[in-house]
């Protein structure tokens, strides 16, 4: 019996010892001082180009009905993404006071486009009419055209309310654990964006909770704010779903569904789950789903992950799910190591908005939650949102080069000057601890003192 079991504890441990071997691997590459930087880009990277392909995969049937050309939609996303990974190049370059200097700016604009659509959208309320021109500007819901240019000034105010926040918190210090100091001016401005987005686009409204939450979690504050912010949140989505009647009508078939359904409430909810159901495990293949060909709305955009789920299957979903984890993990892990506050609360509130507009736009498709119209991160077709995006990956590649150990990496073994130039220039060293100048000031003072004792001796 003993030389019986032999053999069994042998494999055992020869599996005990694989699984410590490739968690000391892992634990290796993880404490690598860039470790942060390559699983941002890479992760991002991987979702971005998951996302041009389903986008492809999503319109072609239908732009080869509407015009005969199949990569009509794929070509203007491919556009929006190379101006979106020309921001994410200049954001990677730029220092954390350049961001502090514009966070007033990005937001004020953003908050001036967004007044100037809600007044076109008022004016053609008014009239009666579905949309306004002035010129070559048009509204069109949360919309603004010109000409042929689109722009959504939602997607600007979370990157302008990220800055501002972190600005303003940083600024405060330790006065922020006092209510007076986050009543003025956040909480007016954060009501504000609540009340010029919110009344047209609840989903965005929720990625600015949660991005106001993320940040003031990020500085430390009491819970007590954050049962305040809840409970304030609350009441205000409630009130925004009791004045739309359409999205009152949408809660009500989340909570009570019809088995068969031909209404605008509760039709795309229906076919995303039998684009679901339709993929199984592994999935129908690249191209081939059904549901994308007239019978799933907003198959390209809000929609999008439906299809993964029917071509790709369950097994495409992980892959989904795991990037998207990924960089939820890298986000987070940037704001703990980071010393600047500034840096450390935008790169927290940054990950928070990615990662939360990703859980619900993904829990609206498959039925956890209500239908909110949030577009899928990287993936979604749409050019601001993804311009935006991009942005923010660059913002949190320069904070993850800007970690005191990746810093100390760069400048102990720079790279070449033509590399500085056209891809990213060397962070700033870390600032020497509070410990070691306060040991090193103590010993300064002490010199001096005895230069000053032994110059009395002397005269």
């Amino acid at each position: 019996m003993g030389e019986e079991a032999k053999p069994g504890s042998v494999a055992a441990q020869a599996r005990r010892s694989l699984f410590d071997g490739g968690v000391s691997a892992l634990r290796g590459l993880l404490g690598r001082p860039l470790a942060s930087y390559y699983l941002l880009i890479s992760s991002a990277g991987l979702l971005l180009v998951i996302g041009l392909t389903m986008v492809f995969s999503a319109t072609g049937p239908r732009d080869i009905a509407d015009d005969g050309n199949a990569f009509a939609a794929l070509a203007k996303q491919a556009l929006f993404a190379a101006v979106g990974l020309a921001a994410f190049w200049v954001c990677q370059r730029l220092p954390a006071r350049t961001f502090r200097a514009l966070a007033r700016p990005i937001l004020g604009v953003a908050i001036a486009l967004l007044l100037f659509l809600n007044g076109l959208n008022a004016l053609a309320a008014v009239r009666g009419e579905k949309a306004v021109h002035l010129g070559p500007i048009q509204s069109d819901e949360l919309w603004l055209h010109v000409g042929s240019f689109q722009l959504q000034p939602s997607e600007f105010v979370k990157i302008g309310l990220i800055l501002w926040a972190a600005d303003v918190i940083s600024r405060k210090g330790p006065a922020l654990t006092y209510w007076r100091e986050l009543a003025m001016p956040l909480f007016p401005v954060v009501a504000l964006l609540f009340i010029l987005v919110g009344y047209k686009d609840l989903g965005t409204m929720l990625i600015l909770l949660a991005i106001v939450v993320g940040v003031l979690w990020a500085a430390g504050v009491r819970m007590q704010v954050f049962a305040s912010l809840f409970v304030a949140g609350l009441a205000g989505i409630g009130v925004l779903i009791a004045a739309a009647y359409y999205r009152f009508a949408r809660l009500l078939t989340f909570f009570n569904p019809p088995t068969d359904c031909d209404l605008k409430d509760c039709y795309q909810g229906i076919q995303g789950r039998y684009a679901i159901d339709n993929g199984g495990w592994f999935g129908v293949g690249l191209g081939q789903g059904q549901l994308k060909w007239g019978w799933l709305p907003a198959a390209d955009n809000d929609f999008i992950f439906a299809v993964i789920a029917e071509e790709l299957g369950v097994i495409g979903c992980i892959v989904v799910l795991a990037l998207f984890g990924v960089l939820a993990y890298t986000g987070l892990r940037i704001a703990r190591r980071i010393d600047d506050p500034f840096r450390r609360l935008v790169a927290a509130a940054l990950t928070t908005w990615l990662v939360a507009q990703a859980l619900i736009n993904i829990g609206g498709v498959v039925g956890l939650i209500p239908i909110t119209g949030l577009p899928l991160p990287f993936i979604s077709d749409g050019g601001s949102a993804l311009v935006v995006t991009m942005a923010a990956i660059g913002m949190l590649a320069s904070f993850a080069r800007a970690e005191p150990d990746a810093a100390r990496a760069l400048h102990a073994r720079p790279p070449a000057r033509w590399v500085r130039l056209l891809w990213a220039p060397l962070p700033p060293l870390p600032s020497a601890p509070k410990a070691s100048r306060s040991s090193a000031s103590a010993g300064g003072r002490a010199a001096r003192e005895r230069a000053g004792v032994g110059g009395e001796r002397r005269r």
